[in-house]
């Protein structure tokens, strides 16, 4: 009679995830959208990092970018108007063990959501933060965003939109306690991958501002950037973000930035041309509000009520 060893009979085979493990509905997006770039680097990430997609969380608020939840087969939550970053603070506040993805606009995150902008860097959890910059409010249909550069015509400004545009990699640089910022671009994977793969790997907030392309309403907007590489500048480093040596034809400009040295990284994010992209600013050292809100998470349910019975018993008159 054939004897099963009871521990082996037992013993689970290890998982193993494929891309198709990550990919949610068919995309909806326009055909040439630059979305579709950032959303294949990210699921290619989850799966070179093996991360288990009911670990994995995508959040955003509302526009084309925020489509995102809906395209990734994990967790997803798709909120109201500008209020991607805090539901996604909510979660990984009582949820550490998820990983976080937030996909955000330039409308989304730079205009109704700003405030939640300034205070999410503040906070330095341990999230990525994509923002798909395309320089327009897409889903509704042409209206001037913060980034839109002045002189383009929109909806609301026919004749050309009238302010200096808003540049959020020098913005957030600004912000107290940010922790980690980079910039790329959609239209180049493998600097793109390189980008989202440093940013999911630091602990902490980070930042990615995307150059994203918009084929219906903002076309031609980065072309000087797509078309010569030469308007463009790829920041290295040994703490930098590691540069595939085949786009070393492609990028003739490079520059050694220390992203430690936020003096540099302030004066380098308000270049326009030629255009940084790479890491701009880490600081792993920032401290992180997680480590608070993590407090209490292994007390059990009568602990709980008998704390919460106490604080209440505070305000007894």
């Amino acid at each position: 009679m054939l004897e099963v060893n009871e521990d082996l009979a037992h013993e689970e085979c290890p998982r193993y995830f494929t891309l198709e493990d990550y990919e949610g509905g068919v995309a909806r997006w326009c055909p040439g959208c630059g979305d579709l770039a950032v959303l294949t680097a990210v699921q290619r990430i989850c799966r070179d990092e093996q991360l288990a997609p009911e670990k994995v969380v995508a959040v955003s608020g509302i526009g084309c970018s925020s489509r995102f939840p809906h395209y990734m087969n994990t967790y997803g939550f798709h909120g109201l108007h500008g209020r991607a970053l805090p539901v996604a603070c909510g979660v990984k506040a009582r949820r550490p063990d998820l990983t976080v993805w937030v996909a955000t606009g330039d409308g989304d995150c730079c205009s109704i959501g700003a405030g939640h902008w300034v205070h999410a860097v503040r906070y330095n959890m341990d999230m990525t933060v994509l923002l798909l910059d395309n320089a327009i409010y897409g889903l509704t249909k042409n209206q001037t965003s913060p980034t839109t550069p002045i002189g383009v015509a929109t909806n609301t400004h026919p004749g050309g939109a009238l302010l200096p545009p808003l540049n959020p990699t020098s913005s957030t640089l600004g912000f107290t306690n940010v922790s980690f910022v980079a910039q790329t671009v959609d239209w180049n994977p493998a600097h793109l991958y390189a980008t989202l793969q440093a940013a999911y790997q630091h602990r902490g907030f980070s930042f990615v501002r995307i150059l994203q392309r918009c084929p219906t309403y903002t076309a031609g907007v980065f072309d000087e950037y797509q078309r010569d590489p030469s308007h463009l500048v790829v920041l290295e480093h040994d703490d930098g973000i590691p540069v595939d040596p085949a786009l070393d034809r492609i990028f003739k400009n490079r520059l050694v930035h220390d992203p430690s040295d936020m003096g540099e990284a302030r004066r380098l994010a308000e270049h326009t041309d030629p255009l940084p992209i790479g890491l701009v600013f880490r600081d792993p050292a920032r401290p992180l509000y997680e480590q608070t809100t993590y407090q209490g998470l292994d007390m059990t349910r009568e602990q709980r009520n008998d704390a919460l019975n106490q604080e209440l018993d505070r305000f007894l008159v």
